[in-house]
């Protein structure tokens, strides 16, 4: 039975994995999620279902349009196999319980943001509220120990990002400051700290390997959205076993 559950839980995944790409693409834009209907971005091909199919249609169509045949981003494939990836390991580790919809709904939110800041270098208020909301009320349902923890961490969270941007003036983006009050409520105060940790250090070594690769300038800017979403899931996923690690090595 965890087997059939595991497959629908990736299955609803990459279905919904494709939806944010759309909502990622789209918010920051200022357009409507539902209108247009999916289109080639070169031609403006209409979609039909057989292109629409999550990560199987790319692989199908060798990464290009149907119509125009200029090559489709990769971003599209690789965000809804994460997501169907996610979405089953967060109910393979979880089980059915209020706390698996929080998860998949910090997820859902990190799959959003990670798209959006790639294409756009934008995390909108747009999406930040409305699961910044929905997280809160069920942090209330499913509370941390103990339960002020979760306001603790956002408020740690927004603070030292906003630190971090005033002294920095301007190298943090608002964005990224307060998706941090989010990951705070969700995660609370130690977590939250070891994600601003571990994302500064993949975001460091990523930001090594692009600029080496492109060859850029020290200046070139560089979404930090994606580090900080892969480090919040490492934190949710794994936040206990690497603080009682750092626990035992030194102290």
């Amino acid at each position: 039975m965890d087997i059939i559950y595991l497959a629908l839980f990736f299955i609803y995944g990459i279905i919904f994995g494709s939806f944010f790409n759309v909502v990622g693409l789209r918010v920051p834009k200022k357009e409507s999620i539902v209108s247009p209907p999916s289109h080639c971005p070169a031609c403006d091909y209409k979609l039909g279902v057989l292109d629409l199919v999550p990560v199987f249609s790319y692989l199908f169509l060798r990464g290009k349009c149907r119509n125009c045949q200029v090559k489709i981003s990769p971003i599209y494939p690789v965000m809804e196999l994460f997501t169907g990836l996610l979405f089953a390991f967060s109910y393979w580790q979880i089980g059915f319980q209020v706390e698996l919809i929080i998860v998949l709904l910090f997820i859902s939110m990190l799959i959003i943001i990670t798209v959006s800041d790639l294409a756009y270098m934008l995390i909108p208020n747009k999406i930040l509220l409305p699961f910044g909301v929905l997280l809160f009320v069920l942090r209330i349902i499913s509370p941390l120990s103990p339960w002020w923890d979760s306001v603790l961490g956002a408020i740690i969270g927004f603070g030292l990002l906003l630190l971090i941007g005033i002294v920095s003036k301007g190298g943090m983006g608002g964005g990224d400051i307060k998706l941090f009050f989010v990951i705070g409520l969700v995660l609370g105060t130690v977590h939250t700290l070891l994600t601003l940790f571990l994302a500064a250090l993949i975001g460091s070594i990523v930001g090594i390997i692009v600029l080496r690769l492109k060859g850029r300038g020290r200046k070139t800017p560089i979404p930090f959205g994606p580090s900080i979403a892969l480090a919040a899931l490492i934190s949710y996923f794994y936040g206990a076993e690497l603080v009682d690690l750092y626990g035992n090595l030194f102290f």
